[in-house]
């Protein structure tokens, strides 16, 4: 009996080097969790019981358990696509419709755009986009990286904060006709950039004229022309009126009226470029003195000039926090990953994009997993089943983009317990050693 308590006790110790020799070998592995050999002792079963003299048949390999503790975060690489989980959670893979789970971030893209794992052979799962653009979450989905340009958007609004001089004196209108050309004719001018339905970009010039204490006169040109594409005069286009208050707060605006002509539509305190109708904006450009229109539109509902923010106080002529919607073709220029794991695409227009967000999942029991090579595991009925939501949910960490989480594999403890298994395999080989010199002398006396 003791020869199978000694070989017990070799398949045990030969099992630790195993699981040893696995950690130091994986110590470089990203995403790797370090394992430990778990042992229990065998005892013979009969029928009343094994009595209290029963001295055991060995010892049996009972689990390998894994420690999911964090790893270290290392960064540095430059691939966006590297990803570390910084706390709980793991990365969800389809392979062909069976789901993994894995620690190790480091993606790629395959010829289609598809987030996958480095061998190809996984695609990330994630979130993707609702009508809206927005993240739809709860259903999962293979991340894919459109290299598609951004198309052109029209301009539909404008404002700014912008301040005109107070103390300017008055211009006299009768002496002075405005002309864009003389600089006399008006105070100042505040210029906007839109975006026809090409993305062609364009210039609108606003002429500001004092006429009168808290009472401006005011002037749209669009690339030097009347929004129609016509030379300006004042027969083609009869001015807005902005009054302020006392404390130099702007109170109206008011178009001029019938049957002066304008291209522009009043709201309150909006003035609306037209988009449709009787002087609308036509986009085009001028070469060598000849306006010509360019094939695009403008947006169907007009370009809005929110003046609200305008003031006329006692300093200089300003215009600042300009915004306006409209935008040109945008080329991809980058990739983003922020903490929450939403993915961005960067464009050349200055403008970003989501395009969806990474999903991670979580299980009632860690240990439960069970681990199917390729640093990753699957669920089982130990585990139970997994949980997906966005990162930085509950319980569920932040992405870190740029980083990969390291094998949290220690390597003193590991080869402190490589000297302990070598010991214990030592040991039992004794046991069979000094069992076979017993055995010797038995024999010798017979």
């Amino acid at each position: 009996m003791s020869f199978n308590i000694g070989l017990s006790g070799l398949r045990a110790a030969n099992k630790r080097l195993e699981v040893t020799g696995n950690n130091i070998a994986n110590a470089g592995t990203v995403g790797f969790k370090a394992s430990r050999a778990e042992f229990s002792d065998v005892y013979s079963d009969a029928r009343f019981g094994s009595g209290s003299n029963a001295v055991g048949n060995g010892v049996r390999l009972a689990a390998v358990s894994q420690n999911f503790r964090q790893g270290g975060m290392s960064g540095g690489s430059g691939n966006v696509l590297d990803l570390g989980i910084q706390g709980q959670g793991f990365f969800v893979l389809n392979n062909q419709g069976s789901l993994a789970y894995t620690r190790a971030g480091a993606f790629t893209t395959d010829s289609n755009g598809y987030v996958t794992t480095a061998d190809r052979t996984s695609r990330l799962q994630g979130y993707g986009l609702d009508a809206n653009g927005g993240i739809r979450t709860g259903v999962l989905t293979d991340l894919q990286i459109s290299t598609a340009d951004m198309s052109p958007k029209a301009t539909t609004t404008v404002s700014s904060t912008s301040n005109l001089k107070s103390t300017d004196p008055e211009i006299k209108q009768d002496e002075h006709p405005f002309d864009p050309t003389k600089s006399d004719s008006y105070s100042d001018v505040f210029t906007s950039a839109i975006h026809d339905s090409q993305g062609n970009n364009h210039s609108v010039d606003q002429y500001m004229v004092k006429t009168g204490a808290n009472t401006w006169k005011s002037y749209t040109l669009v690339d030097g022309r009347n929004p129609d594409g016509s030379v300006f005069s004042e027969a083609t286009q009869a001015p807005m009126t902005m009054t302020f208050n006392a404390q130099g707060l702007l109170t109206g605006i008011t178009a001029p009226p019938p049957p002066a002509t304008s291209p522009l539509d009043v709201t309150g305190t909006t003035i609306t470029l037209r988009g449709t109708g009787a002087g609308a904006w036509v986009p085009g450009s001028v070469k060598e003195g000849v306006w010509t229109a360019n094939g695009a539109s403008p947006n169907e509902g007009g370009v809005a000039f929110n003046m609200a923010k305008t003031t006329q106080f006692g300093a200089d002529y300003s215009q600042i926090g300009k915004f306006q919607d409209g935008y040109q073709v945008g080329h991809i220029s980058s990739i983003t990953i922020d903490e929450r794991g939403t993915l961005f695409v960067n464009y050349s227009n200055e403008k970003s994009t989501p395009i969806g967000q990474v999903a991670l999942a979580s299980f009632n029991n860690d240990q439960g997993l069970t681990p199917v090579g390729s640093t990753s595991w699957k669920e089982s009925g130990a585990s139970g089943e997994p949980s997906y939501d966005s990162p930085l949910t509950g319980i569920l960490g932040s992405v870190e983009s740029g980083y990969l989480e390291e094998s949290n594999v220690e390597m003193g403890v590991e080869l402190v317990e490589l000297v302990r298994a070598q010991s214990f395999y030592q040991a039992n080989a004794k046991t069979i050693s000094t069992e076979s010199t017993v055995m010797q002398t038995l024999l010798q006396m017979t």
